[in-house]
């Protein structure tokens, strides 16, 4: 058993802790650059920019400047202001874990279509979980002539502990919310009703998981290093799944007329993307179901002349075989563009 107190083994600690960074930089730089081509679309305008991904960019882009001044302090070859730097670092690490959940949070509350109570629930969450992220600088840098890069010589494991353990009931709380109200209550069967249930479980996994190693070694407290050796891949393991989440959700819905309505909307269970002018209950043969009247707009190439508005009529008929599933019959009318 090595004495994790001994100033040879934080030394060497403090050698593996560097090469770690790097590589786990190089994880997350990979999975942002496979992702960017979905920020471009949002900043150029070809998906449309809606307020909750304010804290899908946030939790992003503070994850990968936290990385980069991780970078910077151990690779610099000169003696630099290490406790300014990892300060900003410890902010934009912990910054990161709160918008994962925020951004897991946000999906919860348009499952439960903005249920009063549950907003409430989880905005008091929130406001608990950022008390603990700021509570100022929990941990001690300093230069180290001897490796010639910056080193954590302290840290407050305590509030570190919390603010983790925080976050893993955080996003247990969030998952059993998504499961009663898609799984237990079987608020229907659609594709992407599926789909959200099923990266609840898997993202709340790698997330717990994640948290919950971090947190372990911050309670053994084996040394000041190996007390926060595991807080930068939970941070990267919660941004990559909040984030994929959100993106997942968002392709879906903007590449076909299925989207996610709660049963305790008198509109049903779908909502056209395309500029949706009408919505009304009824039935075909005697079936009942949702009409939905949609007018779309179709722009003429030169020389040709301008084609008329149309409508897409979509019907939906619930199976009576098989409480709470939905079957899906899209009936396109209309004349041809050119």
């Amino acid at each position: 058993m090595p004495d994790w107190s001994s100033q040879a083994e934080l030394l060497k600690d403090a050698a593996v802790f560097v090469k770690f960074q790097h590589a786990l930089l190089g994880v997350y730089a990979w999975e942002w650059f496979i992702s960017l081509p979905f920020d471009w679309q949002v900043l150029t305008g070809r998906k449309r920019f809606r307020w909750p991904l304010i804290f899908y960019f946030a939790n992003r882009y503070l994850l990968l400047g936290a990385l980069i001044g991780i970078a910077i302090g151990f690779d610099t070859f000169q003696e630099i202001n290490c406790q300014s730097l990892f300060t900003f670092n410890q902010f934009a690490g912990d910054a990161a874990v709160g918008l994962a959940s925020i951004n897991l949070s946000l999906r919860t509350l348009a499952i439960w279509s903005q249920n009063m109570y549950i907003k409430a629930l989880l905005v008091i969450i929130i406001l608990g979980h950022w008390s603990l992220i700021l509570q100022g600088v929990l941990l001690d840098a300093q230069w180290s002539d001897e490796l010639g890069s910056c080193i954590i010589q302290d840290t407050n494991t305590t509030i570190l502990a919390a603010t983790f353990t925080y976050s893993m009931c955080f996003d247990l709380i969030v998952l059993l919310l998504n499961a009663y109200k898609l799984g237990v209550r079987r608020q229907g069967k659609s594709r992407l009703t599926k789909m959200i249930f099923k990266d609840g479980l898997v993202f709340f996994f790698i997330a717990f998981l994640a948290n919950l190693i971090a947190t372990v070694f911050m309670f053994l407290k084996l040394n000041s290093i190996m007390s926060v050796v595991f807080n930068v891949p939970a941070a990267i393991a919660s941004t990559i799944v909040a984030t994929r989440a959100v993106r997942r959700l968002t392709n879906f819905t903007s590449s076909g007329p299925e989207m996610y309505q709660p049963s305790g909307s008198s509109t049903g269970a779908m909502r056209s993307h395309s500029g949706t002018r009408g919505l009304s209950t009824t039935g075909r043969k005697g079936q009942p179901g949702v009409h939905v009247q949609m007018e779309t707009f179709v722009r003429a190439e030169e020389g040709m002349s301008p084609t008329s508005e149309f409508d897409n009529h979509i019907t939906l008929k619930r199976q009576p075989a098989e409480q709470g599933s939905v079957e899906y019959d899209v009936e396109t009318k209309a004349p041809a563009a050119f």
